[in-house]
């Protein structure tokens, strides 16, 4: 099976979750998706919640545990990290979804290990979009947590790519200056932005929109 691109569409699927079953192209419909996995996270993903909905962003994770071990997951979580989780977590004991979003390792474990020559799943994410296009993936090892607020940063950034036509720089956060697409002309770009700042032809910052900051 070749690699997932950027661009590419997500691959649809049927799965159960803690919320029933789903299909996944049906169950994001309109909204942007996050799909991640390695149950270390679902915590930080579930305060980060109510930010992502803001953004009409669905989150949904998954697990090569079963129904039964998700719920205990879920009660584990919300006891100790005070949140309540809402979000639906996949269950794909059979790995079928995670082999499909090349969310496995390779096959190189201890051999003094019981589980020798099983993958275990990487913490990958997945941003999608409306048209079910995959606009961002990340991989992290098992071993090494992800920073949820990034994620969130991420999804800023490509939703002011979608609504204005402009990237961000290295290091940018909500509210600082974006760089204008060389496609924009700068005279179209001042009639755009409240405040345009030439540095070269190539380069053209400029100040978001009220409603963007």
């Amino acid at each position: 099976m070749p690699s997932l691109r950027l661009g590419d569409i997500a691959p649809d699927f049927e799965a159960n979750t803690t919320n029933g079953p789903i299909k996944f192209h049906e169950w994001i419909g309109d909204s942007w998706a996050i799909l991640f996995s390695h149950p270390a996270d679902f915590s930080e993903a579930a305060k980060l919640e109510p930010e992502f909905k803001k953004r009409n962003v669905k989150l949904i994770g998954l697990s090569t545990d079963g129904l039964k071990d998700h719920a205990t997951w879920v009660d584990d979580i919300n006891e100790v990290n005070g949140v309540n989780l809402k979000y639906p977590i996949i269950a794909d004991e059979d790995r079928r979804i995670a082999t499909t979003y090349e969310m496995l390792d390779q096959e190189s474990h201890d051999p003094t290990n019981v589980v020798n020559g099983i993958p275990f799943t990487v913490r990958t994410v997945f941003i999608i979009d409306p048209k079910k296009r995959i606009r961002l993936t990340q991989t992290y090892p098992a071993n090494c947590g992800r920073n949820f607020d990034e994620i969130l940063r991420v999804v800023d950034s490509l939703h002011l790519y979608d609504r204005h036509l402009v990237a961000t720089p290295a290091n940018w956060k909500a509210g600082d200056d974006v760089i204008v697409h060389p496609s924009i002309s700068t005279e179209e770009a001042k009639e755009r932005f409240p405040k345009v700042k030439v540095l070269k032809p190539y380069l053209r910052k400029a100040q978001l929109p009220p409603e963007d900051n």
